[in-house]
């Protein structure tokens, strides 16, 4: 069953806007309404542009003023309009298994307490976008399965009810007046990272709403993160404070350290898989001193760097250390440039409408199932 109140979304030539310069995919940008008399929906439990008290996560009440941010930055950070990059995929599951629910339980969450009426664009993983890092290293994100993929081997129906499930997560960001980007042979990652730069040079403020850590090296004054938090119910911002609390260290750093110790969420090995002694404190502690990877490394070829074991595992494995970069690091050059209708102010009057038609498509959905395999069983 359809979303009701709204004619199907058909993509036509229209919703393509082709790239300047570039040899990939177009971006499907959903139409934006023109009327901009907005609702200003109050968010419940965390912070917004329009000054509402924040209600951080427990783990996240630390850390006093900002790593190297006066009061003053702070304020006038504050003042800067602020643009949201939303990371679908992640939301589509319930954790490891694909999810429309998930889906609508979040995006409701997001739309009705974090971004309100701030500009939403949304970003979706192009076909192929691993093969790059994959080629690299072959582990890389080897037992996870992008959400349209998996939902097909998760499913045992026709192509039409995947697809069907693809083009009902469009339809809700193109009724809720978000844009959709997606790049062939792009992750979303790499995509929002290259828009990212391209926003603040333009003297805005971002926030990446995404569960997945690698986001966490552009953290900056100027880039936050707001991150589903199953546990509490609802989105958490993570900052720049919250990572100096918790890290201890200029998040510049932090690519650098997860490239020593490795991900293995990402199937990317650290070197206490060849070296066992050396762990997060050593590494931590070579980074503070030397800032990043590629410094660390260049200063360990010609001197001692600390204790031998430490000195010997980084010359022995400095390719596998540079190879773990190349592969985490985001890319901030990926052939897109954001467009200016993008970063108006979003019409959220057809939020609520538009989440509850879904929501009962959802469950028509399932009772119809139900009742199919009841009359299967009989």
């Amino acid at each position: 069953m359809e979303i009701q109140q709204f004619p199907p979304f058909t993509i036509t030539p229209r919703h393509f806007h082709p790239i300047p310069n570039s040899t990939h995919h177009p971006v499907l940008v959903s139409p934006l309404k023109q009327q901009r008399n907005l609702l200003k929906l109050s968010p419940l439990f965390c912070s917004s542009s329009h000054s509402h008290p924040v209600m951080q996560d427990p783990i996240l009440q630390q850390g006093n003023e900002p790593f190297g941010k006066s009061r003053d930055t702070h304020y006038k950070n504050s003042r800067k309009k602020r643009v949201f990059f939303l990371d679908v995929n992640p939301i589509c599951y319930k954790g490891s298994i694909p999810s429309l629910q998930s889906f609508a339980h979040w995006i409701s969450l997001f739309f009705s307490q974090v971004s309100l009426t701030d500009p939403v664009i949304a970003v979706i993983d192009g076909e192929r976008g691993n093969e790059y890092r994959r080629q690299l290293l072959p582990s890389y994100k080897a037992s996870r399965r992008k959400y349209w993929h998996q939902l097909q081997g998760a499913v045992k129906s026709p192509r039409s009810t995947i697809e069907r499930s693809h083009r009902l997560i469009l339809d809700v960001l193109q009724n809720c007046n978000v844009p959709v980007v997606k790049i062939e042979s792009h992750e979303a990652d790499d995509v929002i990272a290259t828009l990212v730069e391209q926003v603040i040079q333009r003297g805005h403020r971002v926030v990446v709403a995404s569960p997945d850590k690698d986001f966490k090296q552009l953290i900056s004054d100027d880039v936050q993160i707001v991150m589903p938090v199953p546990e509490f119910n609802r989105w958490s911002f993570y900052t720049l404070k919250h990572y100096v609390a918790q890290y201890n260290c200029d998040p510049r750093s932090d690519l650098s350290l997860r490239c020593i110790l490795g991900d293995e969420v990402d199937g990317v090995p650290g070197i206490q898989h060849v070296v066992p002694g050396f762990g997060r404190k050593t590494a931590l502690k070579l980074l503070k001193k030397h800032g990043t990877l590629e410094n660390l490394l260049n200063a360990a070829s010609v001197r001692s760097v600390g204790r031998q074991y430490a000195q010997d595992a980084l010359i022995k494995y400095a390719d596998y250390l540079r190879r773990n970069y190349e592969v985490l690091s985001l890319k901030r050059d990926v052939s897109i440039h954001i467009e200016e209708q993008w970063l108006n102010e979003r019409d959220a009057r057809n939020d609520s409408l538009v989440l509850s038609n879904f929501l009962t498509s959802l469950k028509d959905s399932r009772n119809l199932n139900s009742q199919n395999r009841s009359h299967s069983i009989g």
